[in-house]
């Protein structure tokens, strides 16, 4: 049996094939379409469990099936592979798009919103049906024939781009490595990441220490090596990716300039004046001037800090470092000697006491005391022999939830880090499914028989990602479409995953999860005392940066041109006039690698970060106000906030825990700007 059709249980990643991919998907799709037809033909007035019920069955089938194929593409990408997703993508794509066009479908939605059942039906129940209507609208339902047409092939040309633009992307980061054969070149470089580097080598069959462009080997570079040469090559070849500097073929740039074009004309089309006014429908903010202010008031408290930090910067480089000009490649570096001067400790020296395992294990304590749940390695087929999996019960034994934990960088998986579902919870006739996620990041792998090794700023990346990956599990909401993180607005979604990272500044957290790598002797309160002191060193200069990222990406899907004079570089340069502190080089290209926006779901909707980061701030002040390990609050925040998921509004939810409207006050006493 195709492994890819069965939807018994979890997915055979053992034994999936790129030649199970075609025949998976024409057969789930010829199912779905002759179901689509039956169910719009049928002449009875629509209910929920005759027509609602077994259309969102035949899609999670696809979806399910659909999801391992992208996920491995994420993952465990190959030439075999990719040529198979994207050979499919169309297909994909097309379907989904004649589905939210489908008259007879819209019209049975419509009657059902309409019928005396609606008002009986649950409340998750009736925001599905108000979402597909919604989403019906959103995908051109109401356009005549020829728009229809016109806007169709609209979606599976993006869909075609974006995927494109992450594996040009990938490509261009494995394209690029150096083989360095002096060991002073390297002077500064941490001895654990030399010996990763020494490893790589020698899996390339050279002599010597072997660097390239994913993040275990270019961010210790930048930050601790004292060649300033070789920083400036290497950033050089990392800003640079995918742009025209490169191999034309794995240019985004063109990618980038039509991507905008057809969103712009999918939003006229939908007979909104731009793409950010199409994105913020389903989202909290209400309109793209509400970002911007929202954005602009941020920035204009942020910018005094912002300006300070890199005062401070430029005085200690030029007096310390003998560096008169601070470049772009030399401030991840100037830093980390400005922190180690005044807080007298370096990342580097932090990094030994976190190992994995003691990390897991800190993360895990904090999920039980919080929610009275209880998370043990269990067994289940992976795509990567360094992929764990587990399970999380409740104190009675019940199976709540699982995830796979695929926690390092290799060249066949794509940068950042993540969480994605595999299965979702909601009910089967008696049963509950399991709801399953996939948590992945792009950590340093162990080296030289001892445990892989995690910066402080890791460990928050897997606290993050872990609260997504909470919000999808701890969901106690039984209908597929609002079930976990499904149906919550985009710019909610990060509230759980910003949430968590709070946690990692806790010293009753801290103290359970971390032992030197050597001696095993637990994190001294002394030296987070000194973490603690440098929280929020460049907390400003962070800030103004992350919102040079919200407003270039708003701007971009709103008031900018792409067919007017003015580049997408002008834009971005007219941004950074406004709110930035840092100034790259003239070649450097970060709208080429800025994949959140062009091939993730950010597009005018990355401000969700910082609008999420209020949300998240203010519930976490709830636990700083009754202890921060407090179950009860805990609990609070699992049943008004994770278990909710999408179905009711999430300022509802918000509200539901906190008691009142979200502050601003939170965020800004957190990054020390009250």
């Amino acid at each position: 049996m195709n492994p890819l059709l069965d939807f018994t249980g979890l997915p055979r990643y053992s034994e999936i094939r790129p030649e199970h991919v075609t025949p998976a998907v024409d057969q789930l799709l010829a199912e779905n379409r002759a179901l689509v037809e039956r169910l719009a033909a049928e002449p009875t007035p629509p209910t929920w469990n005759g027509f609602a019920q077994p259309l969102e069955d035949a899609n999670e089938r696809l979806s399910r099936a659909w999801g391992q194929v992208s996920h491995l593409h994420a993952v465990l990408d190959s030439p075999e592979l990719r040529a198979v997703y994207n050979e499919n993508l169309p297909k994909i794509t097309q379907y989904y798009a004649e589905l939210s066009q489908h008259e007879g479908l819209y019209r049975k939605f419509k009657a059902l919103a309409a019928s005396p059942e609606y008002a009986q039906l649950s409340p998750a129940r009736r925001r599905i049906i108000d979402n597909e209507l919604r989403d019906f609208r959103l995908g051109g339902a109401e356009l005549a024939p020829e728009q229809k047409a016109r806007f169709k092939a609209i979606q599976e040309e993006l869909a075609r781009l974006s995927a494109k633009f992450e594996e040009n992307l990938l490509d261009a980061t494995n394209a690029w490595s150096k083989l360095v054969t002096d060991e002073s070149e390297l002077a500064g470089v941490p001895e654990d990441v030399k010996q990763m580097f020494a490893e790589m080598a020698q899996a390339a069959g050279q002599t010597g220490w072997r660097l390239n462009l994913q993040a275990p080997s270019y961010l210790p570079v930048m930050q601790f090596c004292a060649n300033r040469g070789l920083r400036e090559e290497m950033y050089r070849a990392y800003v640079t990716r995918a742009s025209e500097f490169g191999p034309a073929q794995l240019d985004n740039t063109p990618l980038i300039d039509q991507i905008l074009r057809l969103r712009r004309e999918a939003a006229r089309l939908l007979g909104y004046p731009d793409y950010a006014h199409v994105s913020l429908v389903p989202k909290m903010a209400q309109s793209p001037q509400e970002v911007l202010d929202f954005l602009n008031e941020l920035a204009r408290r942020a910018k005094p800090y912002a300006e300070r930090d890199m005062q401070e910067l430029r005085e200690f480089a030029a007096k310390e470092l003998q560096l008169p000009r601070l470049e772009a490649w030399d401030v991840a570096y100037a830093s980390e000697k400005l922190r180690e001067a005044r807080y007298a400790f370096s990342e580097q020296e932090v990094k030994q006491y976190f190992q994995e395992p003691r990390v897991l294990a800190g993360l895990f304590r904090l999920i039980e005391t919080l929610y009275g749940l209880e998370i043990r390695e269990a067994q289940a087929p992976v795509w990567h022999e360094s992929v764990k999996f587990f399970d999380i019960r409740d104190r009675t034994g019940q199976l709540i939830g699982q995830f796979y934990l695929d926690l390092y960088a290799r060249e066949s998986k794509r940068g950042g880090a993540w969480m994605d579902d595999a299965i979702t919870r909601r009910r089967k006739g008696q049963a509950i499914q399991t709801p399953v996620a996939y948590l992945n990041c792009n950590f340093s792998r162990p080296v030289g028989g001892k445990p892989a090794l995690l910066t402080h700023d890791e460990v928050i990346t897997l606290f993050h990602e872990f609260g997504h990956g909470l919000h999808h599990l701890l969901t106690q909401v039984e209908d597929l479409g609002v079930s976990g993180i499904n149906g919550v607005e985009w710019d909610a979604v990060e509230l759980p995953s910003q949430f968590m990272e709070n946690f990692c500044w806790e010293w009753d957290v801290l103290k359970h999860m971390t032992a030197h790598v050597e001696t095993g002797e637990p994190l001294p309160r002394a030296l987070f005392d000194k973490m603690l002191a440098a929280k929020n060193f460049q907390a400003g200069m962070q800030m103004v940066r992350q919102i040079e990222f919200a407003l270039f990406d708003m701007h971009l899907h709103y008031d900018f041109d792409p067919d007017g004079g003015k580049g997408v570089l002008a834009l971005l340069d007219d941004i950074r006039r406004q709110v930035a502190v840092v100034f790259p080089p003239a070649y450097n290209r970060f709208p080429n690698n800025f994949s959140h926006i062009f091939a993730g779901g950010y597009a005018a909707g990355y401000y969700s970060y910082k609008w999420a980061e209020v949300l998240s701030a203010d519930a976490y002040s709830l636990f700083e106000e009754n202890g921060v390990l407090n179950p009860e609050i805990g609990h609070r925040f699992w049943s008004e906030i994770l278990a909710q998921g999408g179905a009711r509004p999430a300022i509802e939810s918000f509200k539901a825990f906190r008691g009142r409207e979200p502050t601003i006050d939170a965020l800004l006493r957190h990054n020390g700007m009250a």
